[in-house]
C-alpha cells in the first residue's frame, strides 16, 4: 500500500479496539507512558541484579529482537538496562486479566492466536513501531517454557512474515537465564547476540528459524527440545 494511502495511526488503532471490543488495549508501539515506565521499573534494580552482555551489538534505530521465554520478567529485564524502546507481541488474554495496565503503559502489542484478522492488525502495529525507529520483541516458544532449561521448537506464523515484511531490519537473538539468588537479590543473566545472518529473500522458513534457534542456544545454555511448549505443557497438566 501507498504510505501516502495507508490510514493514520489512530485510524488503525480503531481498528484494534473494534477488533477486540471491550478491551482496552492502549496505544501498541506509541504509548506516551512508556519511558516514565521504564523509569520506574529500574528502581527494581534494588532487588534484581541484571547482569547484561552484548548490549554494544544492537544499534539505535529499529530492530527484531528475539528471545526465548522462561519467565514473565523476560520482557522487563530486557529493558531495565537499556533505553530502547521495545514493544513486544502479546497475548490478548493478558489485556483482559489483572496487571494488564502494565502492558498498556508499555505499549505491547495485544495478539489472538489463530485469528488472521487480529494478526494483520498485530503486523501492521509492528510496522508501524519499526518505521518509528523503535524494536519489536518476539517470543516464538509461544508461552513460557514448562522448564527453563530447555529450550522449545520455535513457531514461525508470526516470526516468519515479521521477517519477510522488513527483510533490511537487523534481528538480533536475546537470551534470558535466571541463575539464582546473590545476597538477596535475583540475578538474571541477559545475553544479547551479533546482527543475525537472516535474509528472508534467499532462505527458506527452515533456514530462518534454524538460525535463530541455533543462537538462542549457544547464549543461554539450554537443552533444546523438537516439540511445541504447549504440546509439552498440556500432556504435563493431563498426567497431573
Amino acid at each position: 500500500m501507498d504510505s501516502a494511502a495507508a490510514p493514520s495511526y489512530d485510524d488503525a488503532l480503531a481498528v484494534g479496539r473494534s477488533i477486540y471490543p471491550g478491551v482496552r488495549i492502549g496505544r501498541p508501539g506509541r504509548a506516551r507512558t512508556y519511558w516514565p515506565t521504564i523509569a520506574g521499573m529500574r528502581l527494581l534494580r534494588l532487588r534484581v541484579n541484571v547482569r547484561t552482555q552484548g548490549s554494544e551489538h544492537v544499534g539505535a534505530g529499529a530492530a527484531v529482537l528475539i528471545g526465548n521465554h522462561v519467565s514473565a520478567m523476560d520482557p522487563v529485564v530486557a529493558v531495565m538496562s537499556h533505553w530502547w524502546r521495545v514493544t513486544a507481541f502479546t497475548k490478548v488474554e493478558v489485556f483482559e486479566k489483572r496487571g494488564a495496565i502494565f502492558f498498556r503503559l508499555m505499549g505491547q502489542i495485544p495478539l489472538r492466536r489463530g485469528d488472521a484478522e487480529a494478526t494483520r492488525w498485530a503486523m501492521d502495529m509492528a510496522a508501524r513501531t519499526l518505521a518509528d525507529g523503535g524494536k519489536i520483541g518476539l517470543y516464538p516458544e509461544g508461552t513460557r517454557s514448562p522448564d527453563p532449561h530447555q529450550l522449545h521448537r520455535l513457531h514461525k506464523r508470526v516470526m516468519l512474515p515479521l521477517l519477510e515484511a522488513h527483510p533490511d531490519v537487523p534481528v538480533h537473538a536475546i537470551s534470558t537465564t535466571y541463575p539464582g539468588t546473590r545476597w538477596g537479590r535475583k540475578l538474571v543473566d541477559v545475553r544479547l547476540s551479533a546482527r543475525l545472518p537472516i535474509d528472508p529473500r534467499t532462505m527458506t522458513a527452515d533456514e530462518i528459524a534454524a538460525i535463530v534457534r541455533d543462537e538462542l542456544l549457544r547464549l543461554g545454555g539450554q537443552e533444546y527440545v523438537d516439540r511445541y511448549a504447549t504440546d509439552v505443557k498440556r500432556e504435563r497438566a493431563a498426567r497431573q
